[in-house]
């Protein structure tokens, strides 16, 4: 079985999808049966330019495991090279007026330093906001396992119990939790290590949890028949416009792969550790258990322009997306690691735009597999050039047309579909439809019922 039938056979209980009014983005082949003349197309994140520099004493170049929730910043702080859990590890934070950039609070002897002096506990602390409005986190090695921390304000952090919550995992990466609204469970994506024939892979794997406290291992994660490759950091998370479905902005490593010379390394005044290797970051995406699907192979974001982009463990993002205005979404990435003049780089995407339904200028359909949905109208999210357009139709199960759309022309995250015979899809709703789609020189993002 390909990666891109596991994950649809995986969640069908039968051959009917209940799409009720959720979100759903092509990300993947879950609801797609069939494309002709059209295909699955990455988006293109834009560069917004530096949004932090980690350049104080107690930072250093090897800051890194950034988290970002709503306008707070929380990464670790690290001068120099060596063990995980070292003494001089600290944990920042830093806050944003309008998510372009941030800045220090004065917060602990003129610093902004919230977690100091207790390695390895607070090792790559990485936090979350729970559904009632309080503060978690996690953070360990290997050695002391992972540790529970709690706050009311994000900022003043209470080590829940001294005993470790979860243990038996690598951890040497950020190890992220949060609150699964669709599962309605914790659930925990943990550093771990697959060996593969002769190579020891960075792997991730799951645990669950009720309590934040007693958790459930489920394995390792699978990834169907995409070849293996060390991911340092899966940087997980619902996305906020359809939480059932989970986006990861994961790092990928590539040990050994050395782009840099010597004196190449020495010019932009890289740790001399740290330029053998290189790393890009990589879309997947999950709707619970242990299934990650890979759909696209592709780098999501390359290293870019400049040697400083293309050395050991560069361009890792930062746990979380945030909406900014009514049409794009931001995220961020720790670029030039190792170096004086490493920083966090905000990148911004259109809303739903980590990939579409593309078909170019002779154009292309789709065709979903069955689903009920609820509610009365489609709105959707495309683009579209000048002379392009796109077409939709739902059928029944066996290709009778139900309902024929006008063509749509434009460019919106949000379009009602008009219906050339109906008003209202009131008629439709609970019964099985398949969706059909004819694009030319255009995108779709996202669909949704309501």
């Amino acid at each position: 079985m390909t990666r891109r039938t596991l994950l649809a056979a995986a969640f069908a209980t039968d051959s009917t999808i209940a799409l009720g009014s959720r979100r759903e983005l092509f990300i993947d082949r879950f609801l797609i049966a069939e494309l002709k003349g059209a295909e699955l197309r990455l988006g293109t994140p834009v560069d917004s330019g530096t949004a932090f520099k980690f350049d104080k004493p107690w930072e250093g170049r090897f800051s890194n495991y950034a988290t970002v929730i709503g306008k707070k910043l929380y990464y670790r702080g690290v001068p120099n090279a060596g063990e995980d859990g070292r003494g001089n590890e600290v944990t920042c934070y830093a806050e944003s007026k309008d998510g372009h950039s941030f800045e220090r609070p004065n917060l602990r002897r003129g610093t902004n330093i919230i977690l100091a002096n207790t390695p390895p506990l607070q090792h790559n602390f990485s936090p979350f906001l729970d559904r009632d409005g309080t503060y978690k986190g996690l953070a360990g090695t290997s050695k002391s396992g992972l540790m529970a921390f709690h706050s009311r304000n994000g900022i003043q952090w209470t080590q829940t119990q001294t005993e470790p919550v979860l243990t038996g995992g690598a951890f040497d990466s950020q190890n992220l939790a949060f609150w699964s609204e669709s599962e309605k469970q914790y659930v925990c994506y943990y550093r771990t290590f697959k060996k593969i024939g002769t190579t020891n892979y960075r792997w991730i794997s799951r645990a669950i949890s009720q309590n934040f406290i007693d958790w459930q291992k489920q394995g390792e994660l699978s990834f169907g028949d995409a070849p293996p490759e060390h991911l340092y950091t899966n940087q997980t998370s619902p996305y906020f416009r359809a939480p059932h479905i989970y986006l990861s902005l994961c790092a990928r490593f590539l040990p050994g792969r050395q782009v840099l010379s010597e004196s190449e390394a020495k010019a932009i005044g890289v740790d001399p550790g740290y330029f053998k290797d290189c790393s890009d970051a990589v879309l997947m995406s999950s709707r619970g258990g242990t299934i990650m699907d890979r759909t696209f192979m592709e780098a999501f974001l390359r290293p870019g322009l400049g040697m400083k982009n293309w050395v050991s463990r560069s361009n890792y993002p930062a746990l979380n997306l945030a909406q900014k205005g009514d049409d794009h979404l931001c995220f961020y990435v720790v670029k030039d690691y190792g170096q004086p003049s490493i920083h966090l780089q905000r990148y911004t995407l259109r809303l739903d735009g980590f990939a579409s339904v593309h078909a170019g200028y002779s154009g292309g359909t789709m065709l979903t597999r069955p689903f009920t949905f609820t509610g009365t109208q489609l709105e959707v999210n495309f683009s579209t050039s000048a002379p392009g357009g796109i077409r939709l139709w739902l059928e029944d199960p066996n290709g009778t047309v139900l309902a024929e759309s006008t063509e749509l022309v434009g460019d919106a995250i949000s379009r009602i579909v008009k219906w050339k015979s109906l008003d209202s899809l009131a008629l439709l709703t609970a019964k099985p439809v398949r969706l059909r789609a004819a694009l030319k020189d255009a995108d779709l993002y996202a669909i949704r019922f309501n």
